[in-house]
């Protein structure tokens, strides 16, 4: 039987892995974004495959990721555009 071992990283490792800050990582959570976490009382633990996980489905290679922010970035240019008429 094979054994899979369990890899989990802090907010600061997982933040240095994703080159964001530690402040980044606390808003996605409290929006429901970013890596799926563990909370052990207040301590917050990211499993490396979440983290892998996180990176392909936001991948510019993932067209859904890709036409979601398409679509965001028209609602921000459409917006812009009204307030400056």
């Amino acid at each position: 039987m094979e054994q899979t071992t369990l890899r989990m990283l802090n907010e600061k490792q997982t933040a240095h892995m994703l080159s964001v800050s530690v402040a980044a990582l606390r808003r996605w959570r409290r929006e429901d974004r970013g890596p799926a976490f563990t909370r052990c009382e207040r301590c917050v633990r990211y499993d490396i495959r979440a983290i892998e996980r996180f990176l392909i489905d936001n991948s510019s290679a993932n067209k859904k990721a890709a036409d979601s922010r398409s679509a965001a970035q028209r609602e921000v240019r459409d917006e812009y555009a009204t307030t400056q008429r």
